[in-house]
């Protein structure tokens, strides 16, 4: 595999430095995501985890060091780098459909093109049926499952996920933990995605993840890299495996001391 994202050196402060009138939000953050890699950055509130997420999706600049996906220096967003956001960011005027196909047709694919590859991923989801529904008459789970086909089918180089399900409610979390593996999953020709993921839930990560960023409270600096040494797929049998528990306990023992009593 070679190396689909390369963050070096990354710091972010806010305000200005000089005077020393500024916020830290990152400190001096190195590493690399293999292609088709799945990554979870892991921190307390605070941490710089979205923040570096922002940049590598090219919605802030570092202030200094840089990020590359397949070598290129990011300079603004881009269609290889797809970002699935917390609230959704559907369109409330368009259907599933039409907010499924509005990337594919910005390429200008031939209108049939685009809503076959739209129906792909709205099954893939879990949405047929759900086709000609606005996002106002979908639940909080269905409306993330559409923000992913959206971004799925446009066929990014990196997938970027910002505490996407921290809004659904338990059981509907645990699904979706399972679509979003099978979305970014190789199939039918198409290669493993590789994905960026921030989260707050060390479960979460645990399931997800091939590897766990840990990070610092801010600014936010890596603290360990843990390996996830499961297989995929992944199910309810994988939460419910000692090792896994035994990781999780193991990430909360390494966080806890940085976590403030309210």
């Amino acid at each position: 595999m070679g190396i689909k994202v390369d963050i070096a050196n990354v710091s972010k402060s806010y305000g200005d430095e000089d005077e020393n009138n500024f916020v830290r939000a990152l400190d001096d953050v190195s590493i690399q995501l293999q292609d088709g890699e799945f990554v979870s950055f892991l921190g307390p509130s605070g941490c710089g985890k979205s923040t570096l997420l922002h940049i590598i999706g090219g919605f802030e600049r570092a202030t200094r060091g840089e990020v590359r996906v397949n070598g290129t220096a990011i300079a603004g967003p881009g269609a290889d780098r797809g970002v699935v956001f917390q609230d959704y960011a559907l369109f409330p005027w368009l259907t599933v459909m039409e907010n499924v196909t509005f990337g594919l047709k910005l390429k200008e694919l031939p209108q049939r093109e685009c809503r076959e590859i739209a129906r792909e991923f709205i099954a893939l989801v879990g949405l047929a049926g759900f086709e000609n529904s606005f996002p106002h008459q979908l639940s909080g789970g269905m409306r993330q499952r559409c923000a992913l086909a959206r971004s799925v089918a446009n066929d990014p180089e990196v997938l970027l996920m910002d505490e996407p399900l921290a809004a659904i409610d338990a059981l509907t979390r645990n699904s979706l933990q399972e679509e979003i593996l099978k979305v970014c999953d190789a199939r039918d020709g198409r290669t493993r995605k590789s994905v960026i993921y921030v989260t707050h839930s060390i479960e979460e990560a645990v399931f997800l993840s091939d590897r766990i960023v840990v990070m610092t409270p801010r600014p936010g600096r890596i603290l360990e890299v843990i390996a996830v040494p499961f297989d995929r797929p992944r199910n309810d049998d994988t939460r419910l495996a000692p090792t896994f528990q035994l990781l999780a306990g193991e990430i909360w023992g390494i966080l806890k001391s940085y976590v403030q009593p309210h």
